[in-house]
């Protein structure tokens, strides 16, 4: 990819936050073949069916997220990770099975397409692009997830760095001259006190890789309302409102500490040659 590249997460049904940032990437000039998600199109949110067809009318790149994997499958569940009889499994048994309705069998079909791991080259380098973690669709890897076990998923990815999703929250670190890097979602927001959502820009020039954390305004209430009007009311309807997550249940200590902080966009710098580490938020 030799120009911009932006990369988000997270559609979870959420037509107006899916319709936004299509439009941004038209406003910025990004075409399709430079647009990349990291799956979990169909989820939380109140419109299924109209987002995942937004998605498939677009043409960007979408890797298979847990929900397009269980989805596809008619499966039971969503395959979240939550453990069993967390709030997050509770709330999870509403949305997955109002969101399981709603898809045609054409969407069943785009989804099981879908490849489980994209690999762009930038600025000289190759990322795969997963959803979880290179090991398993469905892993929580956050900012405070150990540098350790970051290097051993690059080291399996075979890769210069992972771009990643399913956890939610926005984060880039570079380790050691890799870099694993979420752009954050774009269907629920980041548990920051704010309804803003998160995508990313990374842009190749001379001497590395820019990597942007944007965030993205969109009608949240109208969101919140079509969430309502189809029964998922409360927990994740509301959270379109605040900005706070119903329930913390996945997040490690640290992510459970910046609950309520509002985030600030901001860039990291990813030159050619490694030095050291870096990191945002």
């Amino acid at each position: 990819m030799d120009g911009p590249v932006l990369l988000f997460g997270g559609p979870y049904s959420n037509l107006r936050a899916t319709e936004a940032v299509l439009e941004e990437a038209a406003r910025l000039g990004v075409p399709a073949a430079r647009t990349v998600c990291t799956g979990d199109v169909v989820a939380y949110c109140g419109e299924p069916a109209a987002t995942a067809a937004a998605v498939r009318a677009s043409g960007i790149h979408v890797v298979m997220g847990n929900c397009e994997e269980s989805l596809g499958a008619g499966a039971a569940d969503c395959a979240c990770g939550f453990a069993e009889g967390s709030a997050c499994d509770r709330l999870a048994a509403d949305w997955y099975a109002f969101a399981n309705r709603a898809m045609r069998e054409s969407d069943r079909e785009w989804m099981r397409a879908l490849p489980r791991r994209l690999d762009i080259r930038i600025g000289g380098r190759r990322l795969a692009v997963v959803h979880g973690s290179v090991g398993r669709s469905n892993r929580f890897v956050f900012a405070s997830t150990p540098q350790a076990d970051k290097r051993a998923e690059i080291a399996l990815a075979g890769t210069d760095g992972v771009i990643g999703g399913h956890c939610g929250l926005p984060f880039t670190q570079a380790i050691g001259g890799r870099l694993w890097h979420n752009p954050g979602a774009i269907g629920l927001p980041a548990n920051d006190g704010t309804p803003r959502a998160w995508f990313s820009l990374l842009t190749p020039e001379r001497g590395g890789v820019r990597i942007e954390h944007r965030a993205l305004g969109y009608d949240h209430r109208a969101a919140a309302a079509a969430m309502r009007a189809n029964g998922l009311a409360g927990g994740y309807a509301d959270a379109l409102e605040t900005g706070l997550w119903p329930s913390c249940d996945v997040l490690p200590a640290p992510e459970i500490a910046a609950r309520g902080k509002p985030l600030a966009p901001g860039a990291v710098w990813w030159p050619d040659r490694p030095d050291g580490s870096a990191a945002w938020p």
